[in-house]
């Protein structure tokens, strides 16, 4: 499947799942072919795919792999699978969403043939690949809504067609703020230690012919002085039940920077991203990522040998710094407890994480 980007983030097979190589853009555009299970866990893992949305695609189509490969009755032969594939990425709610999502699927088809079961969760694997699609739409649609004429927007890592099963999240806002005439220019933060918004969101938005500069992270509070953004625009990971917002390293300091200047803030993200069972951001566990994203670029070291470095890969940006939260739903603001109960109130069953 692929979106109107011009190119296939996770393509399914049937057989085999084809992931385009995050960590080799924008210098090589590569493609992994992953045929079990294990394989897929590995992507994930080591970044080759990545954003909360393609994880948990990516995470269902690894458990179509090990239904096709197993023997005997696929609960029991599903088990490794499903912990191995949970333990890759901690902080993205939609990645145990989609697993349990994969689970109840299972659980109904179960009784019956191997071969009937194995189908099913092919198709629910595309859906949810599917469902995504639409839901990026949508959140454009929504948060291009919020935007002034001539909007300069700043964002954060890369929240676009890479990120997802569509356009983006955040990155959907600014392609269609961009298709619309609303927006004058986005600047993508370069987003240390891994880059995202230098490698992936300027490759994605200048191929899309959207006009974008890279600035270096400590240079958006400058930018903001100098009334140079009119919003910030950015993804998520997680939203738990009170407000409270994960992104990636970098978010919470831009949250900041905007309430000092009066810059409004949006987060922008599928339903399935939200995490009502968390009851503020002290819940969300953060992900510790390998020493050598900070140390090295490519194999040039940065650091010098023996100097310990600390590698959160993702913030938690509170409630209070946030004007709006956006999802395929709509526009929530605060209070924001209230807000989120009531868009999941009108969630179908099986489309969520309860």
């Amino acid at each position: 499947m692929k979106p109107t980007t011009g190119f296939a983030t996770i393509d399914w097979r049937g057989d085999v799942l084809i992931l385009l190589d995050q960590r080799k853009l924008p210098v090589e555009e590569t493609y992994l072919h992953c045929a079990d299970w294990q394989s897929t866990a590995e992507a994930i893992t080591e970044m080759v795919v990545r954003g909360a949305p393609a994880i948990g695609i990516t995470a269902a189509y690894g458990v179509v792999l090990a239904a096709r490969a197993a023997d005997g009755p696929l609960e029991d032969a599903l088990a490794p699978a499903f912990a191995g594939l949970a333990a890759t990425r901690p902080t993205a709610v939609n990645l145990f969403w989609a697993l349990d999502r994969m689970k109840a699927r299972l659980a109904a088809v179960a009784d019956g043939p191997v071969a009937e079961a194995r189908a099913a969760l092919d198709a629910e694997a595309r859906a949810i690949q599917a469902e995504d699609a639409v839901m990026c739409t949508a959140m454009g649609r929504h948060g291009a809504a919020l935007l002034p004429e001539g909007a300069r927007v700043l964002t954060h890592c890369n929240a676009g067609a890479l990120a997802t099963g569509g356009d983006g999240t955040a990155v959907a806002v600014i392609r269609r703020a961009w298709r619309d005439g609303t927006l004058a220019r986005c600047y993508a933060d370069e987003t240390r230690p891994f880059l995202q918004g230098a490698r992936l969101t300027a490759w994605e938005l200048d191929r899309a012919g959207v006009p974008v500069t890279v600035i270096t992270d400590n240079m958006a509070g400058w930018l903001m002085a100098e009334g140079g953004i009119d919003a910030v625009v950015v993804g998520f990971d997680r939203v738990v039940a009170n407000g409270d917002a994960a992104n990636k390293i970098g978010t919470y300091a831009l949250a900041v920077l905007c309430k000092h200047h009066g810059i409004p803030f949006y987060f922008v993200g599928p339903t399935s991203s939200i995490d009502p069972a968390s009851a503020d951001g002290a819940a969300i566990r953060i992900e510790r990522r390998p020493d050598r994203e900070v140390t090295h670029v490519g194999p040039t070291r940065l650091v010098p040998e023996g100097v310990p470095v600390l590698n959160p890969a993702f913030d938690v940006t509170p409630a209070a710094l946030i004007d709006a939260i956006v999802t395929e739903r709509g526009v929530m603001r605060a209070p924001y407890g209230p807000a989120i109960a009531a868009q999941l109130a009108d969630v179908g069953p099986g489309e969520r994480r309860s």
